[in-house]
């Protein structure tokens, strides 16, 4: 089951008290003050864990506590602190502090470690508050308590390349050719209902991660279809391909098709929508001659269409090493670590 959303609420350990205590040893009458002090509580710490995919952990558990700090102890025996709850979450996710609306942490690397609340400090023994005009104290500090939040989990996927388009497109098909993905595929709209993501290998152990996003529709921005509810998993993508169906079931023409979708992801996000982008006019093992692709070229003068076929693999190889030198070329030009190659 993919979740890609949770709210929680989080509280790190309260520190321990300090201790009241007093020496008392045979022939030391007046021992003085030696009260420990209490140990701090444990913090709240995120993970981002490579083995983790969704955050489907948090569907059935809402409130999350580290280990308070144990109290101080005579003899100015410290208390043991508590332990920190590490939790892991998928690369990719956002916590946010639903209270003040803010971005708390942004886990987009693998092992990025955030502490997300801090333990309490524990409270100071009554032997630190000894003096010349107080040789007796009998109180100590009290431990502070932890922090606690109220947040809100958002997973975005990580992957270089984002696939879009309509129902039946073609998205599934296409990933379970150029990786070891497995999507279901079938003839009827909407068999994607979450984000895939496959990895993509190419000779010279060149890797992209590309991820199908469920099929968009016009007025998904009104919720129409599967919404807009997984656009967000390719905000981070570098590079979008916008896959068209040459032969629509319903007869529609594939250029308007782009244009629907393309509104759809300019509502969401402009930022989205100026992301670089190839097009692939999909299911040329259809065509018997040239006249579907010739038309869509002339209706979108202005695009790079690549003709391919998932099914055949025509074309997609060259689909492909176009994908990964636009990559490289974004890499070098922004000076971040690009797609892999050993």
């Amino acid at each position: 089951m993919f979740v890609d959303e949770a709210v929680i609420r989080v509280k790190a350990g309260d520190g321990g008290a300090g201790c009241v205590s007093f020496r008392r040893e045979k022939f030391i009458p007046k021992g003085g003050p030696d009260g420990g002090d209490g140990g701090n509580g444990g913090d709240v710490v995120f993970v981002a864990d490579v083995n983790k995919n969704t955050l489907l952990d948090f569907s059935g558990r809402h409130h999350w506590k580290a280990k308070r700090g144990e109290a101080g102890m005579g003899k100015k025996m410290h208390g043991p602190s508590g332990q920190d709850l590490v939790i892991s979450v998928p690369p990719g996710t956002l916590v946010y502090d639903t209270d003040h609306d803010t971005l708390l942490a942004d886990l987009d690397k693998p092992e990025k470690r955030v502490v997300i609340a801090r333990g309490g400090k524990g409270g100071k023994g009554n032997w630190h508050f000894k003096s010349s005009t107080n040789q007796t104290p009998r109180f100590a500090e009290p431990g502070t308590e932890g922090q606690e939040r109220n947040l809100r989990l958002e997973l975005k996927l990580i992957a270089d390349v984002g696939l879009v388009g309509m129902p039946n497109a073609g998205k599934s098909t296409l990933l379970s050719v150029v990786s070891a993905a497995r999507p279901k595929i079938a003839d009827y709209p909407f068999t994607t209902l979450d984000p895939q993501l496959g990895i993509v290998e190419l000779s010279g152990h060149r890797r992209m991660v590309f991820a199908d996003i469920p099929g968009l529709i016009e007025g998904a921005q009104h919720g129409a279809g599967l919404g807009h509810a997984f656009l967000r998993h390719i905000e981070r993508t570098k590079i979008i391909v916008h896959l068209l169906d040459l032969y629509p079931p319903d007869g529609s023409n594939p250029a308007d098709n782009y244009r629907k979708i393309r509104g759809e992801l300019e509502s969401f996000s402009p930022e989205l929508a100026h992301k670089r982008e190839l097009v692939a006019a999909n299911k040329m093992d259809l065509a018997t001659d040239d006249e579907p692709i010739n038309a869509l070229m002339t209706e979108l003068p202005d695009k790079e269409i690549f003709a391919i076929s998932g099914a055949t693999r025509q074309g997609v190889e060259s689909l492909l090493e176009t994908v990964w030198r636009l990559l490289r070329e974004d890499s070098e030009s922004m000076g971040e670590p690009g797609p892999s190659a050993s």
